[in-house]
């Protein structure tokens, strides 16, 4: 997908400073009109796209047979549903389960991953809760950003205008990783938006070791020929996961491309963005019910970094969830679960 051109920049042929009469900005600027112009009539029939339910789907048989084998709590008649949006002149794709009318759940991905990585947990929750999970931009069937802007700022803004376009009551917001960073930045700026919030395996203080190892294996897995080889590397990066739950769930977060190559479905053109600092002193400021969840064997939240995390918060509670590393609520799914249970009966009780 090509970025269009910024309005009115000359081109590197040559050194234009009357736009009126340049022929050749003339023609590139009204291309790019006409690029975002087909996106705005592209994008006018995603709101209403009939959603797809996505009960009698294979997928959704085979999430079931994953949460079966993992022991995990579900109901197998839940409602689920895949849907599309237009937010911030933009498409943005989410993931529906649980019956209107519930209290409010808004989860929200990491980077490079999807709404996906959340089903084992959507499906546990929608029992109880009306819940929602993003594709943030240039992630999984979401648009991509034709800015390439892919800063936490941009991102907080689409939560903030998901949040209104979705009509949600101060959901609980759910975030891992980058999407705990963006939850955190959401909870700073928009102290009431949300009721509580779930921070998975990220903070102010993280580990430059972790994050190198995160981007190696982006870098070194942006596309292949084999999904099997794919497969290999994913379970010797994040070993708490069984490789047969691992090949259910990464197909539907692949592409296979016209050359045959696979490829996930992020924007690789995504380029490094230095976002603006996200210190203790920021996180102080949230007076809401923060439960901070750590991965025991995490090389991102150190331990120590984790229990400072949690004192800076007003009303904060760690849990180091065992048997697992950075992708706590895929590598430990029941252990995910037992954590979060006590904080969703306080900040939700259950009907007497």
């Amino acid at each position: 997908m090509e970025p269009p051109a910024d309005f009115g920049s000359p081109s590197r042929a040559h050194s234009c400073t009357d736009l009126l009469v340049c022929q050749e900005c003339a023609a590139r600027n009204a291309a790019a009109i006409r690029r975002r112009v087909d996106r705005m009539r592209l994008n006018e029939f995603a709101p209403d796209l009939t959603p797809l339910d996505m009960a009698a789907s294979q997928e959704f048989a085979s999430l079931l047979q994953s949460a079966t084998d993992l022991a995990i709590p579900h109901t197998p008649s839940v409602r689920y549903r895949s849907r599309h949006t237009v937010i911030r002149h933009q498409r943005f794709h989410f993931s529906e389960w649980g019956d209107p009318g519930k209290p409010q759940i808004l989860l929200l991905h990491g980077g490079n991953q999807s709404s996906h990585s959340w089903d084992l947990v959507s499906l546990h929750l929608a029992d109880r809760y009306h819940v929602f999970a993003l594709d943030q931009r240039g992630h999984g069937d979401s648009e991509w950003s034709p800015e390439l802007d892919y800063s936490i700022d941009a991102m907080v803004q689409d939560v903030v205008a998901f949040i209104a376009d979705r009509q949600m009551d101060r959901p609980l917001v759910f975030g891992h990783s980058m999407g705990g960073r963006i939850a955190l930045t959401l909870a700073t700026e928009n102290p009431d938006i949300a009721r509580a919030f779930v921070i998975v395996d990220v903070g102010p203080e993280i580990t430059l070791e972790g994050t190198k190892t995160i981007q190696n294996f982006v870098v070194q897995n942006i596309e292949f020929d084999d999904l099997e080889v794919f497969l290999d590397n994913v379970v010797k990066y994040d070993p708490f996961r069984s490789r047969v739950h691992i090949e259910r769930t990464v197909k539907y977060n692949m592409i296979r491309r016209v050359d045959g190559k696979y490829v996930s479905k992020v924007d690789h053109r995504r380029l490094p963005v230095r976002n603006r600092d996200l210190t203790l002193d920021h996180v102080r400021t949230i007076a809401c019910p923060v439960l901070v969840l750590r991965g025991a064997e995490s090389n991102i939240l150190a331990p120590d970094a984790a229990e400072r995390f949690a004192a800076a918060l007003p009303d904060g509670v760690l849990i180091t969830v065992p048997n697992c590393g950075h992708n706590v609520h895929s590598g430990n799914t029941l252990g995910f679960l037992d954590a979060i249970g006590p904080f969703l009966d306080r900040v939700d009780p259950r009907p007497a």
